[in-house]
């Protein structure tokens, strides 16, 4: 969109008087810090949500690794813990696919997608497009208790008697529709579904909240073309939410409906114990188009938003523009685009005809296109700049590591033939971890260091920092780069053991490496977590623009109150990627300097915005 696109504003929004920046001050506690519609606490709400349960996630998947690296060691030890889930001394078989249910759920919706999004797009949003807040405070505050709410019951489905729900994080019916098919298959299924239900509305409330936002409330000047990518990456990110999350609801509900009300959606000819039950002309081929409709998606629902945030951390830091703006904005539409026509190369060996297998085939590999993009405009962002290696930096730049490594092993996949061989391998579960996990997760450390001193006004301790990248870069390599070579040799994914087949017997070794690893890099993640909280309360004060950016954000206070601009709000006069600009004193310009303008001081942006 050119600069002479038509722009609305919220005058109501640009002329709050200063008692408005007040009355934040005179709300009581409750109402300002536990149901506050102040964009940045929901943004830290969320945060600390999701770093919380990224540790419970964590500690699921090393509960099951240890199973994996040490299928023959005595694990009583854990049954303090785990109780009943223990029988002499090994884990119960059932539980362990309840763990790899819940390790898969938890990390996918309530860390990548809550955690991840709903921290940045709530705190970036109205900060980067110069508004006082959200659309609707209140439908934003709304969006963070639903998915509070939502968590409690997730939770809560992991200590009932019967176990939390054991189908896979994909819930594929029949295990999921019949509550008779096994423990985990009855309350803690339905709490489940229950959970995510709630989570899709969550989901949906702050994702119309974003788009709403971005289109009404942008400040003078902040047309299309001068948006940092991160908003780009967010407002894609909130409509790909919005068109693809209800597609899971309505199978959520019919799911329920088989469940408790004797439909067959997705059940025919079943046999249970001997015991043929009456459900007849359902599919369960149909559960799994609707939930992959989602489930493609929502790869870059948690991708696409790490994506923006390196962008943004990559130009800052390289003090160069980013490179290729407007393709990097025309790869994230048509990511977003092909992300919706790509979903059933998940089911190649569902049955498929081969003639639409070729298609899904083609539009899979055609993706690697604009994401190839995105990965050389890093890489040509990087080249030859004045490169400041913040933690940040680091992580972003791992980030592109990972998007590349992991991006390489999903051409592989993307064709069929060979995606029948690798299905359900642990090849598949390679990919997905680095391409869309540990990519997503590195997108998210990577703007909790950079925008620290914006949440919090104080600064990590950069030492820990760059500690903590390094045993979690190298670390995820080691976890998941020695998991393709098994899977090419056929090791399946999901097995509770495999000490029964002689051909894997040779890979002990390294499964066992993997299982060290993964402890290591949960280990390595409690430095993250003491610098974080430490550094809320006695980190080094910041100063208002640390990085040297060139973003609205940075011209608020050190501690913006509800309001966010104690006065006018800036106007926008300049793309934000004006760094090292020729003739200028300065290696950078903030986009509420007017072009006739020369920076001349260290804080240009202190200048007066409205000149």
């Amino acid at each position: 969109m050119s600069s002479s696109d038509i722009h609305i504003h919220d005058h109501h929004a640009h002329s709050h008087d200063h008692d408005h920046d007040h009355e934040h001050h005179e709300l009581p506690w409750i109402r300002q810090y536990i149901f506050s519609e102040d964009h940045k606490i929901i943004a830290k709400q969320y945060l600390i949500s999701g770093i919380l349960w990224a540790i419970l996630g964590g500690l699921f998947s090393l509960i099951f690794r240890i199973q994996l690296g040490f299928p023959n060691a005595d694990l009583s030890w854990m049954k303090p813990v785990l109780g009943e889930w223990i029988q002499n001394g090994k884990l119960d078989p059932e539980f362990y696919l309840a763990m790899v249910t819940m390790h898969g759920t938890i990390m996918v919706f309530f860390v990548l997608t809550a955690g991840l999004s709903g921290t940045f797009s709530n705190f970036l949003i109205p900060l980067q497009i110069g508004a006082r807040d959200m659309a609707s405070g209140f439908l934003n505050m709304l969006s963070f208790w639903f998915f509070f709410l939502s968590s409690v019951v997730m939770f809560a489905s992991i200590f009932i008697s019967t176990g939390p729900a054991s189908g896979g994080w994909v819930i594929y019916p029949p295990l999921s529709a019949l509550p008779q098919a096994m423990s985990g298959s009855g309350l803690g299924m339905t709490l489940w579904l229950s959970s995510m239900a709630i989570f899709i509305v969550s989901s949906l409330l702050g994702s119309l909240n974003y788009i709403t936002t971005i289109i009404n409330l942008r400040t003078k000047g902040m047309t299309f073309d001068r948006l940092p990518l991160t908003i780009w990456a967010f407002f894609i990110t909130a409509i790909i939410g919005v068109l693809s999350f209800p597609v899971l609801f309505s199978a959520a509900l019919l799911l329920v409906f088989d469940r408790s009300f004797g439909t067959s959606f997705f059940l025919s000819e079943i046999y249970i114990g001997g015991e043929a039950l009456s459900n007849q002309g359902g599919s369960a081929i149909l559960f799994q188009h609707l939930f992959w409709f989602l489930g493609h998606p929502e790869v870059y629902i948690v991708l696409l938003p790490a994506l923006g945030i390196t962008s943004e951390i990559v130009a800052t830091n390289s003090r160069k523009p980013i490179f290729g703006y407007k393709a990097m904005i025309g790869s994230i539409l048509a990511i977003a685009f092909l992300s919706f026509i790509v979903w059933a190369h998940h089911m190649f060996i569902t049955g498929m005809n081969p003639f639409l297998g070729s298609i899904f085939m083609f539009l899979t590999l055609i993706i690697a296109v604009p994401s190839a993009v995105k990965a050389f405009n890093y890489i040509a962002t990087l080249w030859k700049g004045n490169i400041i290696f913040t933690p940040a930096m680091l992580f972003s730049i791992g980030l592109v590591s990972f998007f590349i490594s992991g991006g390489l092993t999903g051409i592989i996949l993307g064709n069929s033939a060979i995606d029948i061989q690798l299905h359900d391998t642990y090849f598949v579960v390679a990919h997905f971890h680095i391409v869309m996990g540990s990519a997503s997760f590195f997108g998210m450390l990577a703007g909790v260091y950079h925008w620290f001193p914006k949440m919090f006004g104080r600064m990590m301790d950069e030492r820990l920092g760059y500690i903590h990248f390094w045993l979690t870069f190298i670390g995820v390599y080691v976890v998941f780069f020695p998991m393709h070579y098994i899977g090419i040799a056929g090791f399946p994914r999901r097995y509770y053991s495999w000490t029964g087949f002689d051909a894997f017997n040779s890979f002990a070794d390294l499964n066992q490496l993997i299982s060290i690893a993964a402890i290591l890099v949960f280990i390595a993640q409690f430095i993250f977590i003491f610098n974080f909280f430490y550094s809320i309360f006695k980190g080094r004060i910041s100063s208002l623009n640390p990085w040297r950016s060139n973003t609205l954000e940075w011209t608020t206070p050190l501690n913006p109150e509800h309001g966010n601009w104690p006065g006018d709000i800036p106007h926008v006069y300049r793309w934000p990627y004006d760094y090292s600009k020729p003739g200028h004193n300065e290696d950078f310009i903030p986009q509420n300097v007017p072009f006739s303008q020369t920076p001349h001081s260290n804080f240009p942006h202190e200048k007066d915005s409205n000149e």
